[in-house]
């Protein structure tokens, strides 16, 4: 299985979104895939993520939102990361608004792909440190080399000689 820094690409990293509510920020992030990957259905898809968000808010505090959802509109399980400088209500737990927002969609079969990249994500923001990285970054490469720096941190030395785990 891959790593969240093999799953998100430049290309799925939009750090200055223009969005500043909710449904556009999904949509924002939505048309980013959908432009970038094979979508079946473009309407599906977006209707699918926005049926996930109004089951229960993804805004998961600390400046975060991590919307989700299992989709046979996509191919494969895919992560997009947007930055947004003026923050978006996600009607997180602290109230605060969501400056990171990780998109991730997943083909109904790759359940257990779709869970652990789920954990991984949430793992990863708890890390205060790693949050302001994120929100300082001036490039996409450097977003997905601090996302594959704290992976690597959090993953300690492992007993297959010193190799990372993966999720």
């Amino acid at each position: 299985m891959a790593n969240v820094s093999d799953l998100l690409r430049d290309d799925l990293i939009n750090l200055n979104m223009a969005a500043g509510d909710k449904v556009k920020a999904l949509e924002e992030l939505a048309d980013l895939i959908s432009e970038k990957e094979k979508i079946s259905d473009r309407e599906k898809f977006i209707k699918s993520i926005m049926a996930r968000e109004g089951l229960e808010s993804t805004g998961i505090g600390r400046g975060v939102a991590i919307p989700h959802a299992r989709t046979d509109t996509v191919e494969r399980t895919v992560i997009a990361l947007g930055r947004s400088r003026e923050g978006v209500d996600f009607a997180s737990l602290d109230g605060k608004p969501a400056h990171l927002i990780f998109l991730i969609v997943s083909p109904e079969r790759d359940k257990s792909l779709y869970i652990k990249t789920l954990a991984r994500i949430s793992r990863l923001v708890r890390r205060d440190e790693f949050r302001r990285d994120l929100l300082r970054a001036n490039s996409k490469e450097e977003v997905i080399a601090l996302v594959r720096r704290n992976e690597e941190e959090l993953a300690g030395p492992s007993s297959n000689g010193g190799v990372s785990r993966t999720i």
